[in-house]
């Protein structure tokens, strides 16, 4: 055989990592793991343990505690007890206890990535390389917020004890992104690993124990779901921090309705992976190997849907055919395998399913020609062909190393076909064309873009979805928001419940007799006047029962209608930043010519003092937002690669919002205006006290060049507006201020689609205080950032 003969025959040989160190580390514990909870490792309490196995060859790793309620319980009181002196220290004693973690880290880098490889499955090359790198560069990145946090968020507080509950593809680096920032802002941790793979949580238990981290600051409790939903549960915790399916994220969502936590979700996804014809086609397949193929594709953000230029379909599928074919699957510890174990049989035989489903649905399936190993969880390489948009395998996750294949024509077809899935965690699009890239990147709803690169991470960049992908961030600076709340809001006294209010204003009403009708208003949709579809109104009394007239009394199809002309306004939400402040600062202009008269039909219901500031502060309120329009920017992130990341400031979309009722004017211009700053479009349930101010509104927004639908107005009983709203699949966002049994209600309704919420907590907040009710706090729920990663050099 000659030389090039066997060049081209010449097969890889194993080359297999030495697991003795993580195997005598096993053996040191008897390869049986108990409970870390307040500094010291303790036994589950309802003794009960369950088996954790290698995936590569089915053979049990160790037994490992289930915690229950009670252990829970314990870990939450620990974390408690720890919370003040933890809060109390400096900033830079804080920062020093991270970057201690850091370097412990990278000290036992390599048990760190052979332990996560045997108990996870993926290559060893993929752990070694990837993941705890970025495990260490979280602990140094957060090391330095901690040093600057009272610089940066100087009138910010800690959330509390927070609760962490993480999956089982990126043990380590899941645990990394959450306990950083935990910590770094002054938090203290109950943390529940993933079942399936809980070792590498459990050293890294013993690096914060070798790091002297105080007793309580971080917990580690094993077991299944019901150790997740009793941390959940939990009446003392204060934040839950969930990535995982969005089916567990939403029955999450439901289960902290009620309560005050905090929540952030790292949902499912279904990427696009958009290749153009002008695409340079080889780096494009090594990218696409990346992303569905990297960790088996059990990868949230795995680009998991090709979408390609149909010019090209023919010569790019034989390409793909040709790449698949040299993946090396086997045994994850040998450094020469591209693909290792699926993580279980239970996840093995879901893939199995969903990819028969694919066919039956009428999709081609191609696999490439490959031994795998007779131990252990494998599945290979998979493509599947002339897939619908709308078949199983092309809109729900499979969490495999399953690709689904379709053609496009136009940059408009692919942005369609790529933003018609319910979820919105990332995309990649390749093409030579950076105005091609960036003008589709710009246009898909995804939390990450990759622009001609796939699965780029860093510390410093924000990660986390769109619609049912989640909402909150995960890295950079509104990463490190998601576990810190203003210290005003906090501890802000609760507002009554609203039938005590009713029941207050009934009270104060005389028996005079009711003199005839002053105002009658209209709703106002898409930009008109329109009558209720109940064809029925509400009176409106002033405190000494007064009747000041009747507004409408709207129903569901006056709230979808009004969601429609939202969805529609299309002008508004692609209008630069610029016009934006233009027309703000118009409305402004014409609420200062009608300030008297507005004053006067306010003070009937609010009183004249009220009645007057309300409307002197609307109008700064409106000057500042117009002043935030073009000045609430995004940022340039420099991440260690040749890439920027672009982290753009994007509008939410379509927000429901249901005012405040102690503030009818001012209330509604506070959270009207910084969804419209952004460039939302709003449909806003004014105050139940004084409906009538919609009169004014709608007259104002009619003569300030406002787009017909950019806000839309329909009064009536906020309790049953609120539930159209909350329930309605093309609402993105909620914003409820209200009671605690009110803003309760808003956030359990919502998970249908699981809508962004935000509400007041039913706490009280001081409207005529600019410090409070103004500003970046509320800039911040109005926008979602979207980071496009765009590489440089040759």
């Amino acid at each position: 055989m000659s030389i090039a003969e066997k060049f081209v025959s010449m097969e890889y040989g194993p080359a297999p990592e030495d697991s003795k160190e993580a195997g005598e580390w096993l053996e040191h514990h008897s390869r049986r793991f108990g409970l870390y909870i307040g500094g010291a490792w303790h036994p589950p309490a309802a003794g009960e343990y369950f088996d954790t196995i290698d995936p590569s060859n089915g053979e049990k790793l160790a037994a490992v505690a289930q915690g229950s309620a009670v252990d829970i319980d314990a870990a939450v009181r620990a974390a408690r007890a720890a919370s003040p002196k933890w809060r109390a220290l400096t900033p830079h004693v804080r920062a020093r206890y991270l970057y201690a973690l850091a370097r412990l880290v990278q000290k036992h880098s390599r048990l760190l990535a052979v332990l996560e490889t045997i108990d996870n499955g993926k290559p060893i090359r993929e752990s070694r390389d990837i993941d705890i790198p970025l495990v260490a560069r979280h602990f140094y990145y957060h090391a330095g917020w901690a040093q600057l946090l009272e610089q940066e968020f100087p009138e910010y507080e800690p959330c509390g004890v927070v609760g962490q509950i993480i999956p089982w593809n990126f043990p380590l680096l899941m645990l990394a992104w959450k306990i950083a920032p935990a910590l770094a802002t002054g938090n203290t941790v109950v943390l529940k690993p993933a079942e399936f793979t809980p070792l590498t949580a459990l050293l890294f238990a013993e690096l914060c124990q070798e790091a002297g981290l105080p007793a309580g600051v971080v917990n580690i409790v094993t077991g299944d779901g019901s150790t997740g939903e009793a941390l959940v549960k939990h009446p003392d915790v204060d934040k839950i921090a969930f990535t995982g399916s969005t089916e567990v994220g939403r029955a999450i969502r439901s289960a902290t309705a009620a309560s005050h936590k905090r929540l952030s979700l790292e949902l499912g996804g279904k990427s696009p992976f958009i290749i153009f014809e002008d695409a340079d086609l080889d780096s494009a397949v090594e990218g696409l190997v990346d992303g569905i193929w990297f960790n088996q594709g059990q990868v949230c953000c795995a680009g998991s849907r090709l979408l390609m230029q149909e010019s090209i379909a023919e010569v790019l599928m034989s390409k793909i055919r040709d790449r698949m074919s040299s993946l090396r699957i086997g045994p994850p510890l040998d450094k020469a395998i591209d693909i290792g174990a699926i993580v279980a049989r239970v996840q093995l035989d879901r893939i199995e399913r969903m990819v028969a489903q694919g066919v039956a649905d009428g999709a081609t399936c191609w696999q490439p020609q490959v031994v795998l190993p007779t131990r252990g969880f494998y599945y290979p390489p998979t493509l599947l062909s002339n897939v619908h948009p709308t078949s199983i395998v092309a809109q729900q996750e499979i969490f495999g190393p399953v690709l689904a294949a379709m053609t496009f024509r136009t940059p408009k077809e692919a942005v369609e076909l790529a933003n018609n899935t319910v979820y919105g965690l990332a995309s990649c699009v390749w093409s030579e064309s950076i105005n091609v890239a960036l003008h589709v990147a710009a246009q898909l709803k995804a939390g990450v873009v990759w622009v001609n690169c796939t699965n780029m991470f860093d510390a410093a960049c924000g990660f986390g979805g769109y619609r049912e992908s989640g909402y909150g961030r995960e890295g950079g600076r509104e990463g490190v928001l998601e576990y810190m709340e203003p210290a005003w809001f906090k501890h802000a006294p609760t507002l009554p419940a609203a039938n005590v209010l009713a029941a207050a204003q009934v009270e104060e009403r005389p028996e005079a007799s009711t003199p005839a009708i002053d105002r009658t208003v209209k709703l106002y949709i898409g930009g008109k006047q329109a009558r209720p579809d109940s064809g029925y109104s509400m009176e409106v009394r002033s405190p000494d029962g007064r009747l000041l007239g009747e507004a409408p009394l709207g129903n569901r199809k006056d709230i979808r209608n009004a969601v429609e002309a939202a969805r529609k306004a299309g002008a508004w939400a692609k209008a630069t930043a610029h016009n934006r402040a233009q027309v703000l600062y118009y409305c402004a202009e014409n609420l200062a010519q009608r300030q008297g008269e507005i004053v006067h039909r306010l003070a009937a219901a609010v009183g004249e003092k009220q009645a007057a500031s309300e409307v002197e502060l609307g109008i700064e309120r409106i000057f500042s937002y117009a002043a935030w329009a073009d000045k609430f920017d995004g940022a340039v992130h420099n991440p260690p690669f040749r890439n920027i990341a672009i982290a753009m400031n994007e509008a939410i979309g379509t927000v429901g919002v249901i005012c405040p009722t102690e503030a009818p004017l001012l209330g509604f211009l506070s959270l009207v205006l910084p969804l419209l700053s952004a460039g939302n479009t709003v449909i806003a349930v004014p105050s139940e006290k004084y409906p009538l101010i919609t009169g004014d509104l709608y007259q104002l927004f009619d003569t300030s060049d406002l787009p017909g639908g950019a806000v839309n107005i329909v009064t009536g009983y906020a309790s049953q507006l609120l539930k159209t709203l909350a329930e309605h699949d093309d609402v993105d966002g909620i914003w409820c201020y209200g009671d605690e049994a009110t803003v309760a209600a808003a956030k359990a309704m919502s998970t249908g689609n699981l809508k962004q919420v935000w509400t007041n907590e039913g706490r009280v907040i001081d409207w005529f205080n600019p410090t409070v009710a103004e500003g970046r706090w509320f800039l911040e729920h109005a926008i979602q950032v979207k980071n496009i990663w765009v590489p440089y050099g040759e």
